[in-house]
């Protein structure tokens, strides 16, 4: 671990928001959202286009799966509701290769296990420049239809990622969007009379 760390990893982040106030109105239980980032150089960058890409995904994804994780626990504690994942590729690297050290076992189970989650993590892949926003869009960990935690964390980071690098980010939240006003997908199915099992009626 120590050598992947040095080799690969940049910079660590942690971004912190608790929302007190929403549209003029206290909010009686503030939101907490936690973004955790780490700036990586991309094991890809100017080697053109590489077939296999999963070696560098199972040396690199549980590394920086499990510093997110811990960052964001560091944090929580067990009091995690929402979670998700995102990651941003320099110009010089493809979208593939965001996907790659996110869409793995390698790198989600990490979070996933040690939250005790159910649902998959929501994502989001995005190619840019340095100072790209980073959006990470949060769910229940365990209900992927209570859109009361259906949120999303922004957050930036000014020198990254370069041509050559890579933010791979974690979002946490607790308690859910403040003042939710807009129910759950299930009574949106009952009264469209739609099977919850079986919402597309396929």
């Amino acid at each position: 671990m120590p050598n992947i760390m040095s080799n690969y990893i940049r910079r660590s982040l942690i971004q912190v928001q608790d929302t007190f106030i929403e549209g003029g109105k206290s909010v009686p239980e503030p939101t907490k959202l936690v973004a955790a980032m780490a700036v990586i150089a991309n094991p890809w960058f100017g080697r053109g286009f590489v077939e296999d890409l999963s070696p560098e995904v199972r040396e690199i994804g549980p590394v920086v799966g499990k510093l997110l994780t811990d960052m964001i626990l560091e944090i929580t504690g067990d009091k995690i509701e929402g979670y998700g994942k995102a990651s941003v590729v320099g110009s010089g690297g493809e979208i593939e290769h965001a996907q790659a050290l996110t869409h793995t076992l390698w790198f989600g189970n990490q979070y996933r296990d040690a939250v005790k989650a159910k649902s998959y993590l929501a994502f989001a892949n995005l190619r840019g420049n340095m100072g790209t926003p980073i959006i990470i869009p949060l769910m229940d960990k365990h209900d992927a239809g209570r859109r009361s935690h259906y949120q999303t964390i922004h957050a930036c980071i000014p020198d990254a990622p370069a041509a050559d690098e890579l933010v791979i980010a974690l979002g946490a939240s607790i308690g859910g969007h403040p003042l939710h006003r807009i129910g759950d997908r299930y009574q949106d199915l009952k009264e469209m009379g739609h099977d919850v099992d079986n919402p597309a009626g396929v």
